[in-house]
């Protein structure tokens, strides 16, 4: 299922990035987060000049969809580049939103990181985020509980 997905996603992502709201960075991005039912859930960074409170376009979708109560992902695109430039380069998820995609994602879940519909790269979550911290780890106990 998501073969198919993969240009409509990246399109999706890519026209996210128009509501983006970057007045500091005017680096706007998309993401387009793929749930196990087929629906595409977007998301767009949203800046704020103390920006410690900006959120970036994939935890926007993630928030999103979990606000609504889903959670089952099945892959995310994510687009980015200056505002009113093409884009040149793939954009890799900040450390802040790999650590939230390995959250609610497995180790094989798919990132998807585009130029185009046609240009794109497919990555695991465990190839960005290696020994990644996880929900399951054993936060608050001793080794010996």
């Amino acid at each position: 299922m998501i073969t198919e997905k993969i240009p409509q996603l990246i399109s999706k992502a890519l026209g996210m990035r128009a509501f983006s709201y970057t007045p500091y960075s005017e680096y706007q991005v998309g993401a387009a987060l793929l749930l196990k039912s087929g629906e595409i859930v977007g998301g767009c960074n949203i800046e704020n000049i103390a920006f410690s409170p900006t959120c970036c376009a994939e935890r926007t979708a993630i928030f999103k969809a979990v606000s609504e109560g889903k959670k089952d992902f099945a892959a995310i695109a994510i687009v980015g580049g200056p505002a009113g430039k093409e884009i040149e380069d793939y954009c890799a998820p900040c450390g802040v939103c790999r650590q939230v995609l390995s959250e609610f994602c497995d180790k094989d879940f798919p990132v998807i990181l585009a130029k185009s519909p046609s240009d794109y790269k497919i990555m695991t979550l465990e190839e960005i985020l290696p020994l990644s911290f996880k929900p399951d780890a054993q936060v608050g106990k001793s080794a010996n509980a």
